[in-house]
C-alpha cells in the first residue's frame, strides 16, 4: 500500500485525485493557528508543492493552539516560517516546501502566488484578506477565506467568475478594535473547525471536485452550538471587486505601513526604501539590551518594550498598540 493509499480509496479522489494534487502547489499566506494547521494538512496530503509565508516568530503563547510548533521552537525565538519549513520537511520529504519569513504584501502578493494552484488563508486580519481576496478576482486563482476567534469559526470559498468574493458579502474592511484574539482569546476546537472547513474545501479544489463544493459562508460556534449560513453562490453584479474590477489592496492603495498584530499586544513596522541593518544592529547594540540574536533577527529590550528586528528593516515593537509611540522608538533606535 502507498502513503496515500487510504485518501486514494475514498472514490471522489482515488489515485486520479493523488496525482493532481501531487501536480499542485499551494501559497499559504500566514503561519499562525490557520496556516500551521493549513500547511501540514497540504503535506500530509502529498501536495506538490506547499509555500509558508509569514512575518512572525513563534513563542510561548501560540503552542497552545498551533500545532506544528514546539518549545524549543519558542525559545529560540524562529520565525514561523523557517521552523514549519523544517517539520513539514520532516513530516514529507517528497513534498517542496518553501518557508519565507516575510510580509505578505500588494508588493509581492502576484509574484508569490503567480505559480499557486490556489491560495489558503492563515492569516489574522482583514487587510491581507482583502489584498488576498483583490490577488484572486484579479488573477482567476481560487482562495479560501478561513477565520476563528473566541469560539467561533468561520470559511468560504472564492472561485473567481463562479462564486461570490468576500467583498460581495463583506464590502469594507471591518475598522479596527473589534473582536480578536488578543481581546477575547481562541480555543483550539474553533481552529480546527475553520481549518476542517478549509482543507475539504482545498482537496475539492486540487482534485477537481469543485462541484461538490458548497458556495456559502458558514459560521459556526462550537461553545454555543449556533450556526450560520451566508450564501456566496454567485458573484454580485455591483461588487466592487468582481463587478467594477476595482483591486485598491492589491495596487496598494489601501495599505498601511504600520500594523497591529493579534495576539501580540505589538505593532509591525515596515521600513521605506533602502535599509542598511548592521548599521541598525550597531545602533541598537549601543542603546538597548540585546537578548536574543540569530541568523533571521534580533531582539532587544528598551524602555520596557521588546523590539524585534529582521534583516530585511522589518521590526517589531511589542509591549505596545500605539503606532505613534512604536515608530518613535523605531528612528530613535535605527
Amino acid at each position: 500500500m502507498t502513503r496515500y493509499s487510504r485518501q486514494e480509496l475514498f472514490a471522489p479522489i482515488g489515485p486520479q485525485g493523488q496525482a493532481a494534487l501531487r501536480a499542485s502547489s499551494v501559497l499559504v499566506v500566514g503561519c499562525g493557528a490557520l496556516g500551521s494547521h493549513l500547511a501540514e494538512f497540504c503535506t500530509r496530503a502529498g501536495v506538490g508543492s506547499v509555500t509558508v509565508i509569514d512575518r512572525d516568530f513563534v513563542d510561548a503563547t501560540n503552542l497552545q493552539r498551533q500545532g506544528l510548533f514546539t518549545e524549543s521552537d519558542a525559545s529560540q525565538a524562529l520565525p514561523k516560517a523557517v521552523a514549519a519549513q523544517a517539520h513539514l520537511n520532516a513530516i514529507n520529504a517528497d513534498v517542496r516546501v518553501y518557508g519565507l519569513v516575510e510580509d505578505f504584501t500588494f508588493r509581492n502578493a502576484q509574484r508569490l502566488a503567480k505559480d499557486a494552484s490556489i491560495v489558503l488563508d492563515g492569516t489574522d486580519n482583514f487587510e491581507t484578506r482583502f489584498l488576498v481576496n483583490d490577488l484572486s478576482v484579479k488573477t482567476g486563482k481560487p482562495w479560501v477565506y478561513a477565520g476563528c476567534v473566541g469560539s467561533r469559526a468561520t470559511c468560504m470559498p472564492v472561485i473567481p467568475g463562479r462564486s461570490a468574493c468576500l467583498r460581495c458579502l463583506l464590502e469594507e474592511q471591518p475598522a479596527a478594535g473589534g473582536e480578536n484574539c488578543d481581546t477575547v482569546g481562541v480555543i483550539m476546537p474553533a481552529v480546527l473547525q475553520a481549518v476542517s472547513w478549509a482543507s475539504v474545501v482545498a482537496l475539492k479544489i486540487l482534485t477537481g471536485n469543485e462541484n461538490a463544493l458548497f458556495k456559502k459562508m458558514y459560521v459556526s460556534d462550537l461553545w454555543t452550538g449556533e450556526r450560520q449560513v451566508l450564501e456566496a453562490g454567485t458573484p454580485r453584479a455591483d461588487c466592487p471587486c468582481c463587478g467594477k474590477r476595482e483591486f485598491p489592496w492589491l495596487e496598494g492603495k489601501r495599505a498601511s505601513r504600520a500594523a497591529t498584530l493579534c495576539g501580540r499586544d505589538s505593532v509591525q513596522i515596515t521600513p521605506e526604501g533602502a535599509f542598511d541593518y548592521q548599521a541598525a544592529r550597531s545602533n541598537i547594540r549601543k542603546a538597548a539590551k540585546i537578548t536574543t540574536e540569530n541568523e533571521y533577527l534580533l531582539r532587544a529590550e528598551y524602555e520596557g518594550l521588546t523590539l524585534t528586528l529582521y534583516r530585511t528593516g522589518r521590526a517589531l515593537v511589542h509591549g505596545t498598540q500605539d503606532e505613534a509611540r512604536a515608530r518613535a522608538v523605531m528612528a530613535r533606535l535605527t
